[in-house]
């Protein structure tokens, strides 16, 4: 093109030189300029031109072809000799690692360096050919897994890693794919490192491990980390987790950088979420030789929820130990105590803070030994040795009694800990025991008590079975102790009680109320029974509270015909009473008709005047007074004849008293007055009315103050008192005779006592009876010398509120 481009130059330049030499003349004429018409003095001129510039053109252009190959070569030159400079260094590196590099090709394998190390390859895997192929046959031959591994580099490019074994060595061999060429190293590891992995499988092997671990930098960031710390930190890579900053544990790099800068190893136990679930890792961070640090993590999370729950389980089991009464203590097995509950420490007395200190087995036996709160031991250094011994023996439980100086009595439960050491029990059985005295007491009471009973008693439990019987019970059926002992359930005892009662009707049915738990069929229920022998049986059964059943016979034959008897005697009685009733009210009208008349008749001889003589007028007197007495003793006797039949009836009303106290002043004056008595009375002013019979209840005074007009000597004096107490009213008759004997006052109330004075001695009784009747009681107060107090307690129900003041005053 240059050459080209200078020929057209020429022409162009050579037609300008011949238009500046043509004549003027021809432009003026008109005359036309032929083009492309040269002479062939200007083609000469122009074929030199050309010619002499291709020759100066093809001179620079092989002047320029020259330097370009003279720096192609040099370039050439020096790539040769740096390939050679690579070759030689990698020759020399693989001597110097004893390594062997091949390449592969389309199935090819050829040797790129290291032909000491393959042949120690081949010698190791006892391969016949020189060839590398060869020996990645023998390769694919020697374990399936590595023939897969091979063929997935081969075809897909995959890398792998893996190791043959032969006896104390092993064939490292590392493959990677780099465009369509595939390399091989292959390396021999003899001796100690023969057993050691390679970088790229043990970075493999960490790569299987379930739990986290990594390599960390001097400041604590991952340098190198595994397949399951990037699945935990949800990274494919660890630049990733660094772009992102993202870590698995933040405390856990702080605790790397601290381990690198102190050359240490550290621990720690820390919580991290792992794919949504709260996990508990331990982390252990040891530095490494050359720098760095490895972090290594083990999953506790299931060790920690157990730990965890152990101590809740501890604290509830410690928490429900210091709710209970008896004292506990554990002791570790440094024998210290670790644990004791509240009632351990009142149990012996023991100050809370030395026990917080945690003090040993034998210091708690010596402080107790000081405060004389142990047993008592004539060689206490052998006793304290035989209760720690009990740490190295190998025996379960032991239960011991420890007497305490102070009267108590502990049972020592001892047994070996399941966390080591040893676990004491101290309970307090010193009620126990005393109660258990009391009841052996009390059952042998029972048995002695049944065994003095004349009624046979037998107690079956629920089961059917015997439990417990008297010796009556064994007379009563004619059997002895030895054949109850062998007849321990209901049936045998049956048996041996069928000869005396034959009713088999009335077995079942007692066999129904000891066994069925119906409560209707185990009530109580009595009745009699006929036996054999014409004994009349009487027979209860009675539920205990335990379950069993209480069965009693009695022989109530003896019983029944003295029953018999006595209706018999008893109806004799009754007709005897009712004779008796009959007999004394006959001879009382009898005796009434004739005293009346007597009475009448000696009143009117009193008032005849002068026509008797004094002495017929005391006789006709004294035969008054006599009759008088006569019939008021008939009437007593009456009186008392129909309480006893329990026929007297009250005719109640509403009595005032203090007109019923002066009635009976006023009846007495006189008799008072011709013995020279003082009779006097007082009556509270709200005393009131009484709802009572006012017959009866005169009846009462006059019997009280007859009774104090005749105990009285002259110069004495009565009273008689009406007093309101405490849902009572209080009427008293006091005198200041004789007095009544001690031994006599138990009996004053009881008939035909005190007739000294003449009488059936009825007057007191028949007090006490209408008293009664009214629903109060009498009462004496005497001393021998000094009068008599007889004081009637009547209801104050049966008193009316309106008062009667005045009476008295």
């Amino acid at each position: 093109v240059l050459v080209y481009l200078f020929a057209m130059r020429l022409q162009a330049a050579y037609a300008e030189r011949l238009d500046s030499r043509r004549p003027p003349f021809c432009a003026g004429r008109g005359l036309k300029r032929t083009t492309g018409q040269m002479s062939p003095t200007d083609l000469i001129f122009a074929a030199a031109a050309g010619s002499v510039s291709l020759a100066i053109c093809a001179v620079l252009w092989g002047i320029a072809g020259r330097r370009a190959l003279e720096r192609r070569v040099a370039a050439l030159r020096a790539d040769l000799a740096a390939r050679q400079i690579r070759d030689n260094t990698v020759e020399a590196s693989s001597e110097a690692f004893e390594i062997a590099l091949l390449v592969v090709k389309d199935g090819q394998a050829a040797l790129v360096a290291g032909a000491d190390s393959l042949a120690a390859c081949r010698r190791l895997l006892n391969v016949a050919g020189e060839d590398a192929g060869s020996v990645v046959a023998a390769l694919m031959a020697a374990d399936p897994d590595h023939a897969r591994r091979l063929e997935a580099l081969f075809e897909n490019g995959e890398p792998c890693a893996f190791e043959v074994r032969a006896r104390d060595e092993a064939v490292s061999v590392e493959g990677r794919a780099a465009g369509a060429l595939v390399w091989l190293r292959l390396s021999v590891v003899a001796g100690e490192a023969g057993a050691l992995p390679s970088a790229a499988r043990f970075a493999a092997f960490l790569n299987v491990r379930s739990a986290p671990a990594w390599i960390s930098a001097p400041d604590g960031s991952p340098a190198w980390v595994n397949q399951p710390w990037l699945d935990a930190v949800g990274v494919r890579t660890v630049e990733d987790a660094a772009a992102r900053k993202l870590t698995f544990d933040a405390a856990a790099n702080a605790m790397a950088a601290e381990a690198a800068q102190s050359g240490e190893p550290k621990e720690m136990l820390r919580w991290a979420p792992i794919n949504g679930a709260r996990r508990a890792f331990q982390i252990t961070a040891d530095p490494l030789e050359g720098g760095g640090v490895g972090m290594w993590t083990f999953d506790v999370t299931e060790a920690e929820e157990t730990g965890e729950a152990l101590r809740r389980h501890v604290d509830a089991h410690d928490r429900t130990l210091n709710h209970i009464a008896e004292a506990v203590a554990i002791f570790s097995q440094a024998r210290r105590l670790s644990f004791h509950n509240t009632a351990f420490a009142d149990l012996w007395g023991l100050e809370l803070a030395w026990l917080a200190e945690r003090p040993t087995h034998g210091e708690i036996l010596d402080r107790l030994r000081q405060r004389r709160r142990l047993p008592e031991s004539a060689d206490y250094t052998r006793w304290k040795a035989d209760q720690l011994g009990r740490y190295e023996a190998l025996t379960p439980a032991t239960e011991d009694r420890w007497v305490l100086p102070d009267g108590r009595t502990l049972k020592v439960l001892v047994q070996p800990h399941p966390l080591g050491g040893l676990l004491l029990l101290f309970t307090d059985i010193t009620g126990e025991l005393r109660l258990k005295s009391q009841f052996n007491a009390l059952i042998q009471v029972q048995k002695a008590t049944l065994d003095k009973l004349n009624d046979a008693v037998a107690v079956f439990g629920s089961n059917g079975r015997l439990k417990l019987h008297n010796e009556a019970f064994e007379t009563f059926w004619n059997i002895s102790a030895t054949q109850l002992q062998a007849a321990i359930d209901f049936e045998g005892v049956v048996e041996l009680c069928l000869p005396t009662l034959h009713d088999q009707t009335f077995w079942r049915d007692l066999k129904a109320r000891i066994a069925d738990p119906d409560p209707k069929a185990r009530a109580p229920v009595q009745d009699e029974i006929i036996t054999s022998d014409r004994r009349i049986v009487a027979w209860q059964s009675r539920p205990l509270p335990d379950g069993a059943t209480l069965i009693g016979f009695s022989d109530v034959t003896a019983t029944r015909r003295l029953e018999g008897a006595l209706a018999d005697r008893e109806a004799a009685l009754d007709e005897s009473q009712r004779l008796k009733r009959d007999f004394v009210g006959n001879v009382s009208y009898e005796l009434r008709t004739p005293l009346t008349t007597i009475i009448g008749y000696s009143e009117l001889l009193e008032r005849s005047g002068e026509g008797l003589s004094d002495r017929g007028r005391n006789h006709v007197a004294a035969v008054r007074t006599a009759a008088t007495q006569l019939a008021r003793s008939i009437d007593d006797v009456l009186d008392m004849a129909q309480i006893d039949a329990n026929e007297m009836a009250l005719d109640l009303e509403d009595v005032v008293m203090s007109k019923l106290i002066l009635d009976a002043v006023n009846r007495w004056s006189p008799e008072a007055e011709s013995s020279r008595l003082n009779l006097t009375a007082s009556c509270d002013e709200d005393i009131g009315l009484i709802r009572g019979d006012v017959k009866r209840l005169g009846q009462i005074l006059n019997h009280l103050v007859e009774n104090a007009i005749r105990q009285t000597p002259a110069g004495g004096a009565i009273s008689i008192t009406s007093r309101k107490g405490a849902g009572e009213i209080r009427l008293e008759v006091s005198d200041t005779g004789r007095g009544i004997p001690f031994n006599v006052q138990a009996h004053i109330f009881d008939r035909f006592i005190g007739r000294e004075r003449g009488g059936p001695g009825l007057g007191l009784a028949l007090v006490k009876a209408l008293v009664e009747l009214h629903g109060g009681w009498v009462a004496l107060q005497s001393e021998p010398g000094a009068g008599a107090t007889f004081t009637c307690h009547l209801p104050e129900a049966t008193a009316s509120k309106a008062g009667q003041p005045g009476l008295f005053s």
